[in-house]
C-alpha cells in the first residue's frame, strides 16, 4: 500500500550522508545513519509493498550485506522501529550494536564504488 503524506518522512527524503550501495527505480541501499548497517528503502512511502518487490529489495539488501560483512554473515531485521510507515529493511552482523558506537560512520561518494569512512 502506498500512502500520501504531507508530514517531512526521513526515507523519502533519501539524503546522501552515507555510504549508498545500490539504487533503482524500486529502492535504494544505503548505510543506515543510525546503526551503520545496510538499509533497503523501498521508494514509495508505504509499508506494503508487492511480494516480488519485497523479494528484489531483500536481494539487493542481501549483496550489499555481503560486500559489508562477507557470505552468511548478515541476517535480514525487517523490524521498522524509528520510521514504522515507510517500508525498509536492515540487514546485520553480530556485531552491529557494538559497532555503531565505535566505528566513524561512512560517506557518500556516489552509488556503488568503494565505501569510504569519514576520518
Amino acid at each position: 500500500m502506498v500512502t500520501e503524506t504531507t508530514d517531512p518522512c526521513e526515507l523519502c527524503e533519501a539524503a546522501r550522508f552515507t555510504h549508498w550501495y545500490y539504487e533503482d527505480d524500486v529502492c535504494w541501499v544505503a548505510d543506515c545513519e543510525a546503526c551503520s548497517t545496510p538499509m533497503v528503502v523501498w521508494k514509495s512511502h508505504g509499508t506494503t509493498p508487492a511480494e516480488e518487490e519485497i523479494e528484489w529489495m531483500l536481494d539487493r539488501l542481501d549483496e550489499a550485506g555481503v560486500e559489508r560483512f562477507g557470505q552468511g554473515n548478515g541476517t535480514v531485521d525487517r523490524t521498522m522501529r524509528q520510521i514504522p510507515e515507510h517500508f525498509h529493511a536492515h540487514i546485520r552482523d553480530a556485531q552491529w550494536v557494538s559497532r555503531r558506537w565505535t566505528e566513524k560512520p561512512s560517506k557518500y561518494s556516489g552509488v556503488g564504488g568503494h565505501r569510504l569512512q569519514l576520518k
